[in-house]
């Protein structure tokens, strides 16, 4: 092959116009020796590190709204901005927002396709992140590895925040109900009800009201009022005859905390409606908890000690 031709096809591949490949299937054509295409950098498989941070020492949490399989409440997205919002305003934490649970893991996260196959992409996973805030509902998309990853996640010390759906979630995985505290059993409609508010010392619960227009959920096993921090119940003497059978022990939680091995796990039912994610008393109550989870403020409950 002669210097020109070579030059020229050797532009060619480094303008895009050519492979490597195409590059050297010419060069054979010409009687030269093929030149074989630089062979791909291996690919350690973890996720892409060296960038800088643009959010430096601010917490990172995860907003996960998958409901795929699930109860697709209207909410959803403006409490995925809200909380978003407050992050920024407050310079407390940053948000990442996703429709999926493909960063609820502690594997490396390779991509697909024709541009990424075997590629690490620059997607972060749970080494990343501080905190989970869940807005999912169903049986989720979630593979056996995720869910020992995302336990093992809380219960090493990192932060579980479950939006007014988490209740709703997961039904046929015990262990996520054991570390949030109960599935839901049913639901109270959307109307003024009244509250209890035990804990005012709880980060974000000083100024709530008690009445409230919401849908609040009963909550069935595993819940245990001994295994969760209740800061906010329904007023059971405010309750019908009927809405009290439901629960005959008066036991309503709607906003609680609890420890899941050394991680901070915070529910809360509030948010059914958009309404309630602009009154500043649920943005506040979501903050306090927030920060709690993510390890900001002051723990007014023991940490778990037990395995």
């Amino acid at each position: 092959m002669n210097d020109v031709v070579k030059t020229l096809l050797i532009g060619l591949a480094a303008a895009g116009s050519m492979t490597l490949a195409t590059l050297a299937v010419a060069q054979d054509q010409q009687g030269a020796q093929p030149v074989t295409p630089p062979a791909a950098a291996p690919n350690s498989g973890a996720p892409m590190r060296g960038l800088p941070d643009p959010y430096v020492g601010k917490k990172k949490l995860l907003v996960v709204a998958d409901v795929q399989t699930g109860f697709h409440h209207n909410s959803i997205n403006h409490a995925m901005a809200t909380i978003e919002r407050m992050g920024r305003e407050s310079g407390f934490y940053v948000s990442f927002l996703r429709t999926d649970s493909q960063l609820i893991t502690r594997q490396p996260i390779i991509g697909s396709g024709a541009r990424y196959a075997g590629r690490s992409i620059n997607a972060r996973n749970l080494n990343d992140f501080d905190a989970i805030f869940f807005l999912g509902s169903g049986e989720g998309t979630l593979t056996d590895a995720q869910k020992a990853d995302l336990l093992a996640f809380v219960h090493e010390g990192k932060g579980f925040i479950g939006g007014h759906a988490a209740t709703v979630a997961f039904y046929n995985w015990p262990e996520y109900g054991e570390m949030i505290g109960g599935f839901m059993d049913g639901e109270f409609p959307v109307q003024p009800t009244g509250l209890i508010v035990e804990d005012r010392a709880f980060p974000g619960a000083a100024n709530f009201p008690t009445q409230f227009t919401d849908q609040f959920p009963y909550l069935k096993a595993p819940y245990d009022r001994g295994d969760v921090h209740t800061i906010v119940r329904l007023d059971p003497s405010r309750l019908t005859p009927e809405q009290l059978a439901r629960r005959p022990d008066g036991d309503f939680p709607v906003v609680w905390a609890k420890t899941y091995g050394a991680g901070r796990v915070y529910v809360s039912s509030l948010g059914h409606l958009d309404e309630p994610w602009d009154d500043p008393v649920v943005q506040e109550m979501y903050l306090g908890g927030i920060k709690w989870a993510l390890g900001l403020a002051d723990s007014p409950i023991p940490l778990d000690a037990r395995p």
